[in-house]
């Protein structure tokens, strides 16, 4: 029965353990900020993955995969499936209405509507109105006609004297815009905005028999932007409409002539249809499916519609075997990036678990100065009957509870900080409020006045705090009236628009426990010392 009341006697008599407490509680809220906001940005660059490919993508290289709209109303008959859409993949040149200036890009040829359902397109484009400067420039000009950039672009011409349009990475085009401070695109050079104006874009189309054949060049219109917030996408992609891709890669349908037969004309004879053709299907799940859950359903998906078109009379191109077709999930698709990417979540975990000694080797100190200074306090414990693990056990509780406190204390405010770690980001961007350092200046002028007082008196340790007192808080008020405005993550410059701020609860709790159990291990070798403390010489102590 005496334990918690000793250890609650200590605890609450004695300024020293709740410097352990604090002590404690800035350790573990500085653990839990710094793992759940580094966490927060590996999850934001995995998810981008997903929302970039969806969740299982089919892929079969040149020359593709034929019948690809059975396959997806196969894929899509599933339950665990939610939509899929077809994609056509090539590697391609694009000339910029300016300087010359040419890229290589990656194109996507893609219909937008169905690309829309499986990773979320519309959400990405960047203009959703014509910019204000723009809308100035085209004043100046009656012959500019404007973009309509509301809804999904149509990529396909409707009709044959329409030209096809194209979507491109924002950061392919850079030079004339810049980001913000709040992360949005400001156009610098009106007049070479790029949905104003046209680009060229040349693929090189290979043969069902694997040679290269002549390039395919085409003038498009740029119908918008898109941000996908990976700066390899943004700065290296281009989405066309399926239908030109297909038209411009020799993947469209085409007829298969009998080299060997001649029809009555005189020409080779037409002896069926070789279907269009795409190199990837990308899927989504249905609400509450694993992406391995989904991987499995369209495996058995494309055994089906494989075997249904085996079983049709008169088709002469059949899809490839599902052997020679990666059916992956998007983690297995990407997971040369994913790999390290979670290696080094876990490296960060462990570095960061150098928060448990340094709790203990805080509670060992503190907890030998309290031992030390209760040396007599325990002899007369030890006089009166109480036993060594009587001793040790109110140690333990002490430690025990300067643990539980500060693991508390330092989980909230963790919680705080990461929750409001986006408006204490923005409030470090703006310069001081004037109050602050006026604030500041007058508690270190009222210090000041503690600080003469002590001199007066000769009181050294009240001189020496005060002069830091007043050093600190002068220090404060001449950084704030200094201040303003600074940035560390300027949304200018970094690809996520914002910090993350849901705390990672699973490196928090083990950090909690952590941070417990070591303060425990480290008040037990001072409480170890008080357990054998010797009652007669304990009683003799000075």
């Amino acid at each position: 029965m005496y334990q918690p009341l000793l250890a609650n006697r200590y605890l609450a008599s004695r300024i020293i353990p709740l410097i352990a407490v604090a002590a404690v509680a800035l350790c573990v809220g500085l653990v839990i900020i710094v793992v759940s906001v580094m966490s927060g940005f590996l999850d934001m660059l995995l998810n981008s993955g997903r929302t970039l490919m969806g969740d299982v993508i089919v892929r079969y290289a040149d020359p593709g995969i034929p019948h690809y709209d059975l396959l997806v109303e196969e894929i899509e008959s599933r339950p665990e499936a939610d939509a899929a859409t077809p994609v056509v993949e090539s590697f391609g040149l694009l000339k910029l209405p300016y300087g010359n200036r040419t890229e290589g890009v990656q194109v996507w040829g893609i219909d937008p509507e169905s690309f829309d359902r499986v990773v979320d397109f519309g959400p990405s484009l960047v203009w959703d109105g014509i910019p204000p400067e723009v809308e100035e420039f085209a004043k100046e000009f009656d012959r500019i006609e404007l973009p309509d950039l509301e809804g999904l672009p149509q990529l396909d011409p409707l009709t044959e004297g329409d030209s096809p349009k194209v979507v491109l990475g924002v950061e392919i085009d850079s030079a004339t815009k810049a980001r913000g401070p709040s992360g949005d695109y400001e156009v610098r050079a009106p007049a070479f905005w790029l949905p104003l104006r046209d680009v060229e874009i040349t693929l090189i189309p290979i043969s069902t028999s694997g040679r290269i054949e002549k390039p395919d060049n085409r003038r498009f219109s740029v119908a918008n932007e898109f941000q996908s917030g990976v700066y390899q996408i943004d700065s290296r992609r281009a989405m066309i409409g399926i239908e030109t891709g297909q038209r411009m890669l020799g993947l469209d349908a085409a007829p298969i002539y009998d080299q060997a037969l001649l029809d009555e004309t005189g020409e080779l004879s037409k002896i069926g249809t070789y279907p269009a053709r795409v190199q990837m299907i990308l899927v989504r799940a249905a609400d509450g499916v694993t992406p391995e859950a989904l991987r499995d359903a369209v495996r058995e998906a494309y055994a089906s519609f494989a075997a249904k078109i085996a079983d049709e009379t008169g088709v002469t191109i059949r899809p490839p075997d599902e052997a020679f077709v990666g059916i992956r999930t998007w983690r297995e698709q990407l997971r040369d990036m994913i790999g390290p990417v979670e290696k080094e979540r876990e490296l960060m975990r462990i570095l960061f678990s150098i928060v448990y000694l340094v709790c203990a080797g805080l509670v060992l100190s503190i907890f030998w100065a309290i031992v030390h200074e209760k040396t007599r306090d325990i002899g007369i414990l030890r006089a009166v009957g109480a036993s060594r693990p009587g001793v040790l056990g109110v140690f333990l509780a002490y430690g025990l509870v300067i643990g539980l406190a500060g693991a508390v204390l330092g989980a909230l405010l963790g919680w705080v900080v990461v929750n409001n770690i986006n408006g204490i980001h923005e409030a470090m961007g703006e310069p001081a409020p004037t109050w602050t350092w006026i604030v500041a200046y007058a508690l270190a002028a009222s210090m000041l006045g503690v600080v003469i007082q002590a001199v007066i008196r000769g009181a050294m340790l009240r001189t020496l705090l005060s002069i830091v007192g007043v050093l600190v808080l002068g220090g404060v008020g001449t950084a704030l009236l200094l201040h303003r405005g600074f940035l560390m993550w300027a949304p200018a410059v970094y690809y996520f628009n914002s910090i993350p701020n849901q705390v990672d609860w699973f490196s928090a709790t083990l950090t909690m426990a952590g941070a417990i159990v070591f303060s425990v291990l480290g008040a037990a070798i001072p409480a170890a010392k008080a357990a054998d403390t010797d009652p007669v010489r304990a009683l003799r102590y000075e």
